[in-house]
């Protein structure tokens, strides 16, 4: 039953970012960085595809991923199109990726320790959807602040 919920949370989560992204007016401000805010909405969108790509595509679904982390934050001027693309990917990616996993796969420890800890497979994935919404409320925060609170 978590399995199918993760998947319907990811599956809205990721369309949500796919959403945001097409909200920028234009793809020069998914690059921004202004004020106080350290990543633009571009990084912060690699980092999530990165991400969910590395720890469940990777890890789970021994995809092969090969995890960049210093070009998520250093990439720029990625095309709208292309980030789009990347975040179809990760959902078919995320959705394959863990319905591999039985159900008493939740029970069990994550294969790859979280910084320097071992936690229970729920108990990462669950973490795992918190950062993406975490990073996702600051994409949509960022493209309210670049384009002055306009959707």
């Amino acid at each position: 039953m978590l399995k199918d919920t993760l998947i319907e949370i990811f599956e809205r989560d990721l369309n949500k970012l796919k959403e945001e992204i097409n909200f920028y007016k234009n793809e020069r401000e998914l690059w921004i960085i202004e004020k106080e805010i350290n990543n633009s909405a571009g990084n912060l969108c690699l980092h999530l595809i990165g991400n969910l790509n590395h720890f469940i595509g990777a890890t789970l679904g021994e995809t092969g991923f090969i995890r960049d982390r210093e070009i998520e934050f250093s990439a720029k001027n990625e095309t709208r199109q292309n980030l789009i693309n990347e975040i179809e990917k990760t959902m078919e990616t995320v959705k394959s990726s863990l319905n591999k996993l039985s159900n008493d796969a939740f029970d069990k420890n994550f294969p790859v320790e979280k910084h320097g800890k071992v936690v229970k497979m729920d108990f990462m994935l669950l973490h795992l959807l918190t950062h993406f919404n975490y990073h996702l409320g600051q994409i949509n925060y960022h493209r309210r602040l670049i384009q002055n609170g306009e959707k």
